[in-house]
């Protein structure tokens, strides 16, 4: 900076000083400016003014801007968070699922979608009559039903849960009965529960409610606590818990088999719809809601009998007086 002063000055005043020795100038009359490593300010460690060096690196010095990750980096970190994301999803909250089958025909059809809630089951929600659930195979079930080969990609996007998985051995059927519950069918129906026939509009068309034949179409079962009693819509081509009673649990499903119940259907788009409760399970069905009715009706009579004798007593004793 002093050769920039020196040559400044020279030039400017060259005549008038000429043949006479030239003095240095004073870069803090001048105005000169400065840097922290101008030999002629490191005296004191201060720049001019007094002030302390602003190399970027002082208290007093702007912070840096902090240079912006490129996309390309960024974009690893984002997918493994989307894949935790995911897996959290499909572990907790909800899982898609494929319909394999026409025994939900017309309530799901094969290739449907269908979301399943994972998430109430842990908070001890139990499957409810009139809900439809996935379930896992409760003791060979699918026994001789091919199993689908799937690709890698298939495999992976099953895997995060973006695809129905292939390897495990699902149903999805309509909860009929749960514990403490008497599930009955006679002739072709209607389907009873604890003695009260079901109004069941969503049974296939032509089908009847039950089936006629010796193979589990015509039963009377009482479901014991902790397991469900399952059957298809398509109650003509459905291999539910009607033709499972000669396995392990009698054709019951547990209720720890149950993976969640079906809540919506997402694809096709075309056939979006929810899954609710039918109106026919809104009636009182409930195993003790006979035991109820006939409970007033034994106390009348359990006590009007004490008053009967007591009166006949006493008129007995008035005649002989």
């Amino acid at each position: 900076m002093g050769d920039v002063a020196v040559g400044a000055r020279s030039g400017h005043d060259g005549e008038e000083h000429r043949g006479h020795p030239v003095e240095a100038a004073d870069p803090a009359a001048d105005g000169a400016v400065t840097s922290g490593n101008d030999p002629g300010a490191a005296g004191d460690g201060t720049g001019s003014g007094g002030q302390p060096p602003t190399d970027g690196q002082g208290p007093g010095a702007a912070p840096k801007p902090k240079k912006q990750r490129s996309f390309w980096k960024e974009l690893p970190i984002l997918i493994g968070i989307a894949l935790v994301l995911a897996l959290l999803i499909k572990t907790f909250l909800v899982q898609a699922f494929s319909i394999p089958s026409d025994s939900m025909q017309n309530t799901l059809q094969q290739g449907d979608r269908v979301l399943v809630d994972k998430l109430t089951p842990w908070f001890g929600s139990e499957p409810d009559r009139g809900e439809v659930v996935v379930f896992h195979d409760p003791d060979n079930w699918l026994a001789g039903e091919p199993t689908p080969d799937p690709n890698a990609l298939q495999t992976f996007l099953s895997w995060i849960g973006l695809m129905p998985s292939a390897e495990e051995k699902d149903l999805i059927k309509r909860v009929v009965g749960v514990g403490g519950d008497t599930v009955e069918c006679k002739g072709t129906g209607p389907l009873k529960v604890n003695g009260k026939a079901l109004n069941e509009p969503y049974v296939y068309p032509g089908n009847t409610p039950c089936s006629q034949d010796d193979q589990g179409g015509q039963f009377k079962v009482k479901v014991p606590e902790g397991f469900i009693w399952v059957m298809g819509d398509h109650r003509q081509n459905s291999r539910d818990s009607r033709y499972n009673q000669a396995d392990t649990n009698h054709g019951m499903v547990p209720v720890d088999k149950v993976v969640g119940r079906a809540i919506v259907i997402a694809w096709p788009i075309n056939r979006w719809d929810t899954l609710p409760v039918p109106d026919t399970f809104e009636q009182n069905l409930n195993a003790r809601s006979a035991a109820l009715t006939v409970a007033p009706q034994g106390l009348a009579l359990a006590g009007a009998v004490p008053l009967v004798l007591w009166r006949r007593r006493r008129v007995a004793a008035a005649e002989t007086r």
